[in-house]
């Protein structure tokens, strides 16, 4: 019998699964395994309590592992990388493979195919994967500098709005709900809120732009609305540079890839997920959406099962 461990090391939370040839044996949600996010103390712990989790739901010995694949955000910072590495190397026998965690998304969607991921959640992010292997990027920069279509773009562009709202003198529902959602007494209480270092999560309020949409608020609406068509402007992105890979790679034909989501706003906000799907299948008539949110940590147990070493893999220990 072999067994694969498969990680899935987001920034704030990781989720592990244990399995076999065939199936899922157990699975496990535990703490940041970067050392970007906490300390070395903090991530030793969180590794070994979910470890230790993992043996008690399943009685497998972690030596007896036949491959572990780690899914990382930030996986190409040495920090990451090395402290990811080393840990599991101390806990957990067999070959290691550490890959991004968009690599391990696309895996789930594609199983190492060609496609493209959007991922919008707290932050957003669109790779795709061209029929070389070749991974590619668009967004991703952060909630400063992009995160189109995510709970931060939402949030923030709402109030942007929402302001503007009041100096053109058009009624919205936004900025008095904002304020009841945050306890706030008055616009200047909203205002000081708004601007204040560090910044509130902004992407809270995603729940109530949503509930502004649905009372007719065409403002909040339009948030929604442009967040999933900037969305689908980073796919195009993404999917005009793989039809240069594959013409490079020597491909005639022109791929039109599917499109997979993941993320809390693509899976539990339906006016984003709708408006980039009708963005996009303007452009492309058949293109296909995968509206069933991927699980990426799927992605890294049929990898690790798999055993293939990929174009991006940043560790790979025999």
């Amino acid at each position: 019998m072999s067994y694969f461990l498969a990680v899935d090391a987001g920034g704030t939370n990781t989720t592990y699964v244990l399995g076999d040839e065939t199936a899922e044996l157990a699975r496990v949600q535990g703490g940041t395994i970067k050392r970007m996010r906490a300390n070395v103390d903090v991530t030793a712990e969180n590794l070994r309590v979910a470890l230790r989790e993992l043996v008690g739901r399943t009685g497998v010995d972690l030596q007896s592992i036949t491959r572990t694949c780690v899914g990382a955000a930030g996986f190409s910072v040495p920090l990451v990388a090395e402290w990811i590495r080393e840990a599991f190397a101390a806990s957990v026998g067999g070959k290691f493979l550490l890959l991004g965690d968009v690599e391990i998304a696309l895996d789930a969607a594609f199983h190492g195919g060609a496609g493209v991921l959007v991922l919008a959640g707290t932050g957003s992010n669109v790779a795709g994967r061209s029929r070389d292997g070749r991974i590619t990027t668009a967004g991703g920069w952060g909630p400063a500098l992009a995160d189109q279509g995510s709970g931060h773009f939402i949030g923030l562009e709402s109030l942007r709005r929402g302001f503007l709202a009041i100096d053109e003198e058009r009624p919205t529902l936004l900025l008095d709900r904002v304020m009841e959602h945050w306890g706030l007494k008055s616009l200047d209480a909203l205002v000081e809120k708004a601007n204040q270092r560090p910044a509130p999560d902004f992407s809270e309020l995603t729940k109530v732009v949503i509930g502004c949409a649905a009372e007719g608020d065409a403002m909040a609406a339009g948030v929604l609305r442009q967040g999933g068509e900037d969305l689908a402007y980073l796919a195009e992105l993404v999917i005009g540079r793989m039809h240069r890979f594959d013409r490079e790679a020597g491909y005639n034909d022109v791929l039109i890839p599917g499109i997979a989501v993941a993320g809390s706003i693509l899976q539990h906000v339906p006016p984003v997920l709708a408006a980039m799907t009708a963005a996009l299948q303007k452009a492309h008539a058949d293109l296909r959406v995968l509206t069933e949110a991927v699980d990426p940590v799927a992605g890294a147990l049929w990898r690790a099962r798999q055993g293939i070493p990929t174009p991006t893999e940043k560790v790979l220990i025999s």
